[in-house]
Formats: C-alpha cells, sequence, structure tokens
C-alpha cells in the first residue's frame, strides 16, 4: 500500500485552492460540502466561482499566486493548466509541510483525492493510487449500485442509539447486538423506510440481548425473511435490492426455475436448500410440498437467521408469494417481499415481442396453464381481439390451451409464439399460429419452462435468427397479419 487512506476533518479548517476554472470548481464543491473555510487564488474566476464568491461562500484573492498566500492554510490544492505555476504552489506548500494535491499529477501532490461514494455519514473511498482512474471511477460505480440509497439513514439510526447501547451491554455484547441490528429486521426497516417497524424491532433486539446470558450471535433473536424474485433466469437481470439481501441471507430456499448463476450471487457461506416440485427430488403432493416451505421458512426464522425464499420471475406473479406471505404473518415472522422481473416482462424483452401496441394490443393479461384452473378462467374473454394474452406452465397442456381459445372464438389465424429458457443462453422462440403453434412445438421438442404469447404482437418478434426456431413467417401468417393491420388502420 503505498498511500494511508484517511479522513479529515476540515470543518472551518483553512484551503487554498490555486485557479479559478472548471477544475477548480469541482474541488471547491467537495470542500464545500465538508465545510472547509476556502479562499481561491486567481486572476479570473468562472462564473459559477464568482456567484459564490459574491454570496460569500468563499474568498477570493484576484491575484497571480505568490507563496505567502499559503500563510495560514492547512489544505492546498493547485488546479490550473499551467505545469510551472502547479509546481510552484506545490514546492511552496511541502515547505510549509502543508498536505497538498496538484490535479492530475501525483508527482506533484502528497494527498489525492478518491472516488467516493457517498451515503452519508458512511463514506466510500476508492483509489488506484492515480494510476487507473477510469477504473477506479467504474469500480465506484459497482459499489454505487450494491449499496442502498438509504444506508445513510441506517448509519444515523445506529449513531444515534450508541451511547444507549452503550450504557445498557457490556462491551463483549455490542458487537453481536449490532450485527443483529445491521442485518436483521431493524436494518431491513430502516432500510425500507420503515421508521417504526425498525424502532421495534431494535427495541425487541435490545430487550433480548439484556436478558441473554451468551451474548452469541443469534442468541434469542428472531429472524426475517425475504420473499425475492428471481426474475426470468439471467442473474444480471436481479434487482438491486434482490442481491443485497441475497448477500444478507443466511439460509437460500430456492426451486428449480432459479439458475445456478442466480445462486452464485448469494452469500458463499450461505446455506442453499432446494424446495423445488418436481418428483425427482422425491417430492409427490404439490400441496405438502407447500406446507414444508412454509414450515422452513417459519423454522430457521426462528432460529435467528435470514431466510432468503427465492422463486423464479416474481413471487407474487404465480410464484404463491401471497400464500407464503400469510403463513408467515400468522407465525409473527418478519418479512419483506422484492419484486422480480416476472417471465413474461423477460421473455418479451428478450425476443422483442411488444406485450402492448397502440394499434395492436391496449393489455396484457397473465394466465396459468395449469389444466386444474380450467373453468376459472373466462375463455370467451381471453380469445377477444386487441389485446396480448401469455400463459405460464402451459407448454404441456398446449394443445388444450389453442382448442380452447378457438373454441371460444379465436382466430386460428391469430399469431402465437412460445418462448424457451427467455433470456438464458440456450433461449429458443417458436412462432406460428393458434392453429399451428402446438405442431411446431412438437417439431422443435420445446420444454419447461416456456411461455405462450398469443395476440397480433406474437407476430412482431425481433428476435435473433439462432434462437427463431420456425425462422420467418409462413404465408398464410403473413397474409392474416396484413389484413388484420388494414383493418385496424381503419377502425
Amino acid at each position: 500500500m503505498d498511500h494511508l487512506p484517511i479522513f479529515l476533518q476540515l470543518r472551518d479548517v483553512p484551503a487554498v485552492v490555486v485557479g479559478g476554472g472548471r477544475i477548480a470548481q469541482r474541488k471547491i464543491e467537495l470542500l464545500l460540502r465538508v465545510g472547509a473555510r476556502i479562499t481561491v487564488v486567481a486572476p479570473e474566476l468562472s462564473e459559477a466561482l464568482a456567484r459564490r464568491a459574491a454570496a460569500g461562500e468563499i474568498a477570493h484573492r484576484n491575484a497571480h499566486f505568490g507563496p505567502s498566500h499559503l500563510e495560514g492554510a492547512q489544505l492546498v490544492i493547485a488546479a490550473t493548466n499551467l505545469k510551472a505555476l502547479n509546481a510552484a504552489v506545490s514546492a511552496a506548500a511541502r515547505l510549509r509541510a502543508v498536505p497538498v494535491n496538484v490535479v492530475d499529477d501525483p508527482e506533484l501532490s502528497t494527498f489525492y483525492f478518491p472516488a467516493i461514494v457517498d451515503r452519508s455519514p458512511l463514506t466510500v473511498a476508492i483509489g488506484s493510487h492515480a494510476q487507473a482512474p477510469v477504473l477506479t471511477r467504474w469500480v465506484r460505480e459497482q459499489i454505487e449500485a450494491l449499496l442502498p440509497g438509504t444506508l445513510g439513514t441506517l448509519a444515523r439510526f445506529i449513531g444515534e442509539r450508541r451511547k444507549a447501547v452503550q450504557q445498557a451491554l457490556a462491551p463483549r455484547a455490542r458487537r453481536a447486538f449490532w450485527e443483529r441490528i445491521v442485518r436483521g429486521p431493524a436494518g431491513s426497516c430502516t432500510l425500507s423506510g420503515d421508521t417504526p417497524g425498525a424502532e421495534r424491532a431494535y427495541e425487541r433486539e435490545l430487550c433480548t440481548a439484556r436478558l441473554t446470558a451468551s451474548p452469541a450471535t443469534g442468541s434469542g433473536s428472531l429472524g426475517e425473511v425475504y420473499l425475492i424474485g428471481a426474475g426470468p433466469g439471467d442473474a444480471d437481470l436481479l434487482t438491486l435490492r434482490a442481491l443485497q439481501l441475497l448477500q444478507q441471507a443466511d439460509v437460500v430456499l430456492h426451486d428449480r426455475l432459479v439458475p445456478a448463476a442466480v445462486l452464485e450471487r448469494a452469500r458463499r457461506d450461505a446455506e442453499r436448500v432446494f424446495v423445488g416440485k418436481g418428483a425427482a427430488h422425491g417430492v409427490r403432493g404439490a400441496h405438502t410440498q407447500q406446507e414444508q416451505i412454509h414450515e422452513l421458512m417459519v423454522r430457521y426464522a426462528r432460529a435467528g437467521l435470514r431466510v432468503a425464499r427465492l422463486k423464479g420471475g416474481d413471487p407474487f406473479v404465480f410464484g404463491r408469494g401471497g400464500e407464503e406471505v400469510e403463513y408467515l404473518a400468522r407465525h409473527g415472522i418478519p418479512y419483506l417481499v422484492i419484486p422480480g422481473i416476472t417471465a413474461a416482462l423477460g421473455a418479451a424483452a428478450a425476443t422483442g415481442i411488444p406485450l402492448t401496441h397502440r394499434q395492436l394490443a391496449q393489455s396484457v393479461t397473465l394466465v396459468t396453464g395449469h389444466p386444474l384452473e380450467d373453468e376459472a378462467l373466462d375463455w370467451s374473454a381471453l380469445a377477444r381481439r386487441r389485446q396480448t394474452v401469455v400463459f405460464y406452465m402451459g407448454v404441456a397442456h398446449l394443445d388444450r390451451i389453442c382448442a380452447r381459445l378457438r373454441a371460444a372464438g379465436a382466430d386460428p389465424d391469430l399469431p402465437a409464439a412460445l418462448i424457451e429458457r427467455a433470456t438464458l443462453p440456450g433461449q429458443r422462440l417458436v412462432r406460428g399460429t393458434l392453429a399451428s403453434i402446438a405442431a411446431l412445438a412438437h417439431q422443435a421438442a420445446i420444454a419447461p419452462p416456456a411461455l405462450l404469447v398469443v395476440g397480433e404482437v406474437a407476430a412482431l418478434a425481433h428476435c435473433c435468427a439462432e434462437c427463431d426456431t420456425a425462422g420467418t413467417l409462413a404465408p398464410p401468417m403473413r397474409r392474416a397479419m396484413r389484413a388484420r393491420e388494414a383493418r385496424y388502420e381503419h377502425d
């Protein structure tokens, strides 16, 4: 390590900036944010700096730089485009043992500015010893994406209660207590803006810590459950909040629709538990299996663990998330629901199928393709034109779905598309009509997970040729589409 990263207290500290242009302006903005007393030495100021000087926010010495301008300074910045002048500022500062930064010249500097992630009062500084500023900025962007914007609120929440905890708990118990606050319900509630919930969780943890003899992490504390939507498959489509909570979870309960690449985003030492509903895993009844999932969530949470219930797509779109939330609430388990990109949206984006279209579809309906729900569906409504209908879990019953739609009045030439493994490397697209899609899917050996999209928009797919099994539209389908478009233009 060539430089020691430190945080300086600069409130009311005299700082001198030599230069009055755009580069100086950026550094002055930073110094103003931390309350430094700034004097700018320059014959001319930019418009923005002139306004600040007129408002009394900075002092301006209208002069060419001389060493005497550094008298009393405790921090110096040279921000001119004149090499000789910058060197003179650096030499004068070094002679007085005052820290100096010469912008974009590490050889003349005794300190430099890092890239900053500001979640005040929490601050993250990233540096590369001035060797790779572009890389430094890229790392900052990655950290910005990972850290919640409300992290500063959590830092203030903790800071406001530090003295009370110091008075209430012995030193050896404090670290475990604060870990439970940061990683547990109190921290989650604070980050999500639930201040009353955070206060209740904090008081509960503090009471437990007072009464518990053992200071071990998790002793006597209640965990929580995160119902996380894993999205359509591509790990890069996880939401930031989902990624943050996966990094916190002690246990991950996942189903077969969650790819390995998504699971790899979880904390490395988290326990991973498969809870899929497949015969290959020795599970018979789906209802029994759901009850087992309920029991697992409660059992782990009551052991003081943070549980990620990771689901493909979105928890509340054919994910049985509603049932799980009800069960958790009945048993007093804190939970958070993190939405995910549902499969219909992911498949639409990946294949270029617009689910709505000003001329072709004014509504979207998401439907289960499970046969047990047949009688609960309004097939005549699903068969109407000027809409898009997306069937989940319908591949095994494709013939039945197409037959029910046609029996309800849907045009046999209505475009339809099947998307297999949407957003994943093995994605495939089959396009046809209600009359042909089942046969095309059989020929292509389409297998779950796959979505069926029915509606005029299904003919608008702009997917790459490599993943389009059916190729271009068949002549009858093209004719039907042209006829519909002509009809709609005159409606």
